[in-house]
């Protein structure tokens, strides 16, 4: 295993706090926190943007989150007033129920959509829900967010029953992607170990909400 030092991971790590009824006095201990840790960026509620954060520091938000379980157009346009509040980056949830269903041409189209909304230089997440998938469906949806445009696949809301991220589900998707789009690692991540075999096995950005936890793992 390849060491990895606290600077590294530091600066693939989006600094994330979804709980619904976080304050705003919270989002700002998140940024401050996230500017002290060199994070990567901060991931914050949409109802919670504009956030104002310090050069060097990344704005992102989510979209249909957590369930994916609304329309194509709401989706996009929730993107499209995240990016004019100031998101630079967009993690949508998919409709989970295409994957189950293997409706993989609705789903591209629905990730497809949520693209035209926010285009390049803003980058665009698809959070798969990858434990409630099995592998041949995880594959799919990793091609149709390609397909779509998307620049990373990530594993998880964090807030499904089904759990979290996973080394097998990881390694699945930085397979199938190929080092074309980026593979985010998120839910359940809570310690060093934990975050270093994610990008062991192909993660190239960390969902953390106890990214100080994991950095105290490290060294320099």
């Amino acid at each position: 295993m390849t060491a990895h030092t606290r600077a590294e991971i530091a600066r693939i790590i989006d600094h994330t706090l979804l709980k619904p009824e976080a304050t705003g006095v919270q989002v700002a201990d998140l940024v401050a926190e996230a500017a002290r840790l060199n994070c990567y960026s901060v991931c914050v509620s949409p109802s919670q943007l504009p956030v104002e954060v310090p050069e060097g520091l990344h704005v992102a938000t989510v979209v249909g989150f957590p369930s994916g379980a609304v329309k194509p157009e709401i989706k996009a346009a929730e993107a499209a007033r995240a990016v004019s509040d100031g998101a630079e980056e967009v993690d949508m949830v998919i409709n989970i129920a295409l994957a189950k269903e293997k409706r993989f041409d609705d789903l591209e189209a629905e990730i497809r959509a949520v693209r035209e909304a926010c285009p390049a230089p803003v980058v665009l997440k698809v959070i798969i829900e990858s434990a409630a998938l099995d592998d041949d469906a995880i594959v799919a949806a990793c091609r149709a967010s390609e397909a779509a445009g998307a620049d990373f696949v990530k594993t998880s809301t964090g807030f499904h029953p089904a759990g979290g991220a996973s080394v097998h589900a990881v390694k699945l998707m930085a397979d199938t992607v190929g080092g074309r789009l980026g593979v985010k690692a998120s839910g359940g991540i809570r310690n060093a170990k934990d975050a270093v075999a994610m990008v062991e096995a192909g993660a190239t950005r960390l969902g953390l909400s106890s990214s100080a936890a994991v950095l105290d793992g490290l060294t320099d």
